[in-house]
């Protein structure tokens, strides 16, 4: 691709994006889309760990990765400090890829 191809695909991008704003003024959205989009962007994140969690090219694969969020989800669920829940999904992978459950 071309410089100039790749600068009018970015000016695209930004005036397709801006269209939503724009259009919509200050008008208010209905209650349920409302809803709907306060809703979307946990939603989404769930889906984006779940896929990246047991997810491996075409297939589903169950490793450490799995047993990391899961031991992140229960120090969520304990109200562990965030950086905590952190260190211990990271930590929980890296101890059983190193004792070779991967």
């Amino acid at each position: 691709m071309t410089w100039p191809a790749i600068a009018a695909l970015a000016a695209l991008t930004y005036l397709l994006k801006a269209t939503g704003p724009l259009g919509a003024g200050s008008r208010e959205l209905p209650p349920t889309l409302a809803t709907v989009s306060d809703l979307l962007p946990a939603a989404l994140l769930a889906a984006l760990v779940a896929v990246q969690t047991v997810g491996a090219e075409a297939a589903i694969s169950l490793d450490a990765r799995l047993a990391g969020v899961g031991a992140a989800a229960v120090a969520v669920w304990l109200r562990a400090p965030f950086l905590a829940v952190i260190v211990i999904g990271a930590a929980t992978t890296a101890a059983l890829r190193a004792i070779g459950l991967d």
